[in-house]
């Protein structure tokens, strides 16, 4: 069996005395697509800053791909192969399509200060690739703020791309998204996935996208880690029920 992509042992945050995080430990395969769920307040997005290191953990560690990054700077996490996807798209509004792609690119070629040229052409093909990907290319002169809501998250999405990441973190991909473009954009998160061996985290509140596009899900209450299984598994988990599905009669 092989290693996992991501360790997480014994994580904690303390914001003064609120216990954010509580003694959260699991671990994510190599190619896995997990959700994470838990009621509002339970702890999901402090997790993933700190599994990113945007927000540093009180104790606990992150191994990633065999390495430890707790208390790494987030930019050299990223060069390591984690990126992260915020809940509010994190775009370059006053910048076309291609822009936005192409400064992620560049930043990955550690050219970030270079002044070219060939700035309109530079990495083009690898831009272009990014954008076909998620069905932007056809708007990629288009200014970022222009968008449409669901083709900026798409947008996002091709940026986080751009970053070549081996673990791809999602904070609520289909949120203000309608149903119909939401279901569209976790099949295309899945294909991506399969198709660049790409490892997926995300947390979601729909809970038909979570049981249909996760292969694994967790589940966090008052910032503890309470059940981890299939969806099938925490479908008919009792006590998953009762915390955070719902129990009680009909």
């Amino acid at each position: 069996m092989s290693e996992p992509i991501l360790k997480v042992e014994n994580l904690n945050r303390y914001f003064g005395a609120l216990h954010a995080t509580k003694d959260v430990s699991f671990e994510v395969a190599d190619g896995e697509v997990r959700a994470i769920i838990g009621p509002n307040g339970a702890g999901k997005s402090t997790l993933m800053d700190l599994i990113t290191n945007r927000t540093t953990p009180t104790s606990g560690k992150v191994i990633f791909r065999g390495e430890d990054i707790t208390g790494m700077a987030p930019n050299k996490i990223v060069h390591r192969g984690m990126t992260k996807c915020f809940q509010i798209s994190k775009l370059f509004s006053n910048l076309t399509v291609y822009e936005n792609v192409q400064i992620a690119r560049i930043e990955m070629n550690k050219k970030t200060f270079s002044l070219l040229p060939v700035r309109d052409v530079y990495l083009k093909a690898e831009v272009q690739k990014y954008l076909s990907f998620v069905g932007l290319e056809d708007q990629m002169n288009e200014v970022a703020a222009y968008l449409s809501y669901g083709d900026q998250r798409r947008l996002d999405i091709a940026i986080a791309l751009a970053m070549d990441p081996k673990l791809l973190i999602l904070d609520e991909p289909a949120a203000g998204v309608a149903r119909e473009e939401a279901y569209k954009l976790m099949q295309l998160i899945r294909d991506l996935a399969a198709e660049r061996n790409m490892t997926i985290i995300f947390i979601e509140h729909d809970m038909e996208i979570v049981f249909n596009y996760a292969d694994v899900i967790s589940v966090l209450r008052d910032g503890e880690m309470i059940a981890t299984g299939t969806p099938g598994e925490i479908r008919n988990n009792q006590f998953v029920q009762e915390a955070y599905l719902g129990g009680g009669d009909a």
